[in-house]
């Protein structure tokens, strides 16, 4: 339930505050006061689109808050917190704002939240009717939805189960047709893939092989040069091996070493040294030690040995370059094109099931969208008479609601049926299409006498009529005002109305004052009460608020009211 109302300069409004609480709210003004934008407001707190075009003129952004009375440990709440908001207790605060340039910024119980989480949490917080509504029971969709939400849980989840495997079997047949439509280009591909994977595993590359191979092509193309490096060196070393008597580097370490020791006795600085000279000329023995393992490791056929190395090089590099990554890729390659190539293998199998599971599918939607058809046929008659009594009771004595459901030759995701709500207007005439058999004042009687009856079954906290009044006037719209604050027993109730039949019903009436005064004209919010309301009525009834008839007529409405109130067949606030 909305609590308050607050708007700041949004269109012709510069600051309202309305209360609004539990029971029926009529609000009421002159011609362009702004009660629109009220309902502009509330649609800006329920997700609408944001129109920069209704911000106050001369004003850099307007303003909307509302202040929301809900279920602490309710589905809402969950979702208030799941966006990163939080509630006061039972309070929950949404607002809106819209800047003049067109930028929007929605805060959900104090966190800034994206327009969208508005729009899903405003489904469960109020149900708005304006004329565009009466409109769009015209259309077969809409009625179909009226009906499914009269038929409540039982066609709720016969509905689901149906659309699930509705979603499933046309997945599936989809996919089914792609496989045979592309049948040939898959399996082009498929014997495509089994050349390129032959090829990589006949050339069998390893990780990191082609640089391992530019390596060991070098060493084998320098052959000669490395083995004569080495020897050279080896001989400076140490020339024990080859008998040459001239001195090597060990020899030369040795007598250094020798001169050292003689004279160690007499200097204390110098056996370290000599110590040292020992050591390097271990060093440089196992050096030459190692070049002699190398010239003996070096191979005396590597002419033969780079041929073959040249000759993978070669095999590699003609397979690295069908590969933008190189031979890493087409290492890559050998483990998707492996998974691509059994799929594209499985194909056969993989389109028998489908047309297994298509058919079993297609079976059990034929079965679950006539269980869908039993529940809505049962509803159907039993919303065409509950309305029927509803337009009764709203001055339409003679009309009977008829809800026709025919069979649409190919089921769809909503089912089977073609729901079209009629409208027979008297005894004997035939039902006709709402589109075509009723006034624009007849339409509005049926929209609310359809939320009076669903509203039994899909209870909604909150309804907001804009004009529901149009095209209706004298007893009919009484009956509009009666059955308005029927509805208001269950609900909150807000209807914006240019009728005092209906107004005189409420038990909070509100009205839009324009002041033209300055150079923009600025509208205000006002709670009606007394001498004040009957007033308002009065303008309503006759455009003069200080008439005597028309005075004593608004006073006679309200007492009606009241009266009506007493009896028990409308709300008392």
């Amino acid at each position: 339930m909305i609590e308050e109302l607050v708007i700041r300069d949004l269109g012709v409004i510069k600051e309202a505050t309305l209360p609004l609480g539990p029971g029926f709210t009529a609000i009421t003004g002159e011609t362009g006061a702004g009660k629109t934008m009220v309902v502009t407001a509330l649609g800006l707190l329920l997700g609408e689109r944001a129109d920069p075009g209704t911000v106050r003129a001369g004003q850099a952004q307007s303003w909307v808050e509302g202040r929301w009375l809900i279920a602490p440990d309710g589905a809402v709440a969950q979702r208030v917190r799941d966006a990163g908001g939080d509630l006061d207790g039972p309070e929950l605060l949404l607002s809106r704002s819209v800047s003049a340039e067109g930028r929007s910024r929605a805060v959900v119980g104090g966190r800034s939240a994206p327009a969208g989480v508005l729009g899903d949490l405003g489904g469960d917080l109020v149900v708005v009717h304006g004329q565009s509504d009466q409109v769009r029971l015209r259309s077969t969709a809409a009625q179909r939805d009226a009906l499914d939400r009269f038929a409540g849980t039982d066609l709720t989840e016969a509905l689901s189960a149906f659309q699930h495997v509705y979603h499933r079997w046309h997945a599936n047949q989809a996919e089914l047709d792609l496989l045979i439509a592309e049948q040939d280009r898959r399996a082009r591909e498929a014997e495509d893939l089994r050349l390129r994977i032959a090829e990589i595993e006949l050339a069998a590359p390893q990780r990191g092989e082609d640089d391992e191979l530019t390596s060991r092509a070098e060493r084998l193309g320098n052959l000669e040069e490395l083995r004569l490096a080495a020897a050279s060196s080896r001989e400076l070393l140490s020339a024990e091996e080859s008998g040459d008597e001239s001195p090597d580097v060990v020899a030369l370490l040795e007598s250094a070493r020798r001169q050292l020791e003689r004279a160690a006795e007499h200097d204390p600085t110098l056996p370290p040294l000599a110590e040292a000279l020992a050591n390097a000329g271990f060093l440089v023995a196992d050096i030459a030690a190692q070049l002699s393992s190398y010239l003996a490791g070096l191979d005396a056929d590597g002419a033969r040995e780079l041929e073959v190395v040249q000759d993978r090089r070669a095999e590699l590099s003609v397979l690295s370059r069908k590969f933008v990554g190189g031979l890493d890729e087409a290492i890559d390659f050998l483990d998707t094109g492996s998974s691509r190539l059994l799929e594209l293998d499985s194909d056969s199998d993989r389109i028998d099931a489908l047309r297994a599971d298509t058919v079993a599918d297609r079976d059990l939607v034929q079965r679950l969208a006539e269980a869908v058809t039993g529940i809505r046929t049962a509803a159907a008659a039993a919303l065409g008479a509950a309305v029927t009594t509803e337009l009764a009771a709203l001055a339409m004595p003679d009309a009977r609601l008829v809800v026709e459901i025919d069979r649409l030759d190919e089921v769809s995701v909503t089912g089977l049926d073609l729901v079209r709500i009629m409208l027979q207007p008297h005894a004997g005439a035939e039902p006709r299409a709402l589109a075509r058999g009723a006034s624009g004042g007849e339409l509005s009687r049926v929209m609310l006498a359809i939320e009076v009856v669903i509203n039994a079954t899909d209870p909604v906290p909150t309804f907001v009529f804009d004009e529901v009044d149009a095209g209706v006037g004298g007893a009919a719209a009484i009956e509009i005002g009666r059955r308005l604050a029927r509805l208001a027993e269950t609900a909150q109730v807000i209807v914006v109305t240019h009728l005092a039949q209906v107004a005189a019903f409420a038990g909070n009436h509100l009205s839009v004052v324009k002041d033209s005064h300055g150079s923009v004209t600025a509208s205000s919010v006002r709670q009606l009460t007394g001498d004040d309301r009957a007033a308002e009525m009065a303008r309503l009834l006759s455009g003069l608020p200080d008439s005597a008839s028309g005075l004593e007529h608004a006073r006679e409405l309200i007492e009606l009211a009241h009266s009506t109130s007493s009896n028990g067949e409308a709300p008392a606030r």
